[in-house]
């Protein structure tokens, strides 16, 4: 049986009180800081997820990574934390269910929180280049557009897209080039007709 000596007790209450004293400190912020936030992080967390009877779970959630992060290191903006913290909350369970629905979009502007979130404009002027692109893809021959949908949209690498077309990666390069230069011909006017599509 091992004998613990006095000064080992010593240290180890000394240690218990000064963590003690910073779980208290810790506390009392989380109840100043945190708690006040908590109709506005409802509001937040009821806007952006579906599921109305998760709320409260994802309020602990939050809540719990939240404590626990200020537990390495207090915030300097706790209203801001807070917020990014639910973000990623969603984000996660929305990746963890592989789903992402459309109605699952934040709305950081609406809480006084900075984003980078394009407005309404941006937004159409994305469909539409959306729909440019497109255009332009449907006017490439089929092995070309098939390469470079399965590069630029799939993310599959020259070798990867060799093995599913059944061809050789020198001809999925020579697909790539041959596809990328016509859609730029295509977008922005370059082409034999010197019209971009509109």
């Amino acid at each position: 049986m091992t004998d613990i000596s006095e000064a080992d007790r010593d240290n180890t209450g000394a240690r218990s009180q000064a963590m003690t004293a910073c779980e208290e400190g810790l506390h009392a912020w989380f109840v100043r800081e945190v708690l006040p936030l908590e109709a506005a992080l409802t509001n937040f967390l009821r806007h952006n997820w579906r599921n109305q009877a998760d709320i409260s779970d994802l309020l602990q959630d939050v809540y719990v990574r939240v404590f626990d992060a200020a537990r390495k290191a207090v915030p300097s903006s706790t209203r801001a934390f807070v917020f990014a913290t639910a973000h990623n909350l969603l984000v996660d369970r929305l990746r963890r269910e592989q789903v992402i629905p459309l109605q699952a979009v934040e709305d950081l502007e609406a809480l006084g929180i900075a984003a980078d979130a394009p407005g309404p404009d941006e937004h159409t002027m994305a469909r539409e280049e959306l729909r440019r692109v497109q255009a332009a893809l449907d006017l490439l021959p089929p092995r070309a557009r098939e390469a470079v949908i399965l590069f630029q949209v799939h993310g599959l690498s020259r070798q990867e897209i060799a093995v599913r077309m059944g061809i050789a990666e020198k001809t999925v390069t020579s697909h790539l080039n041959a596809g990328m230069r016509a859609l730029a011909d295509l977008l922005y006017g370059n082409s034999k007709s010197g019209r971009p599509i509109p």
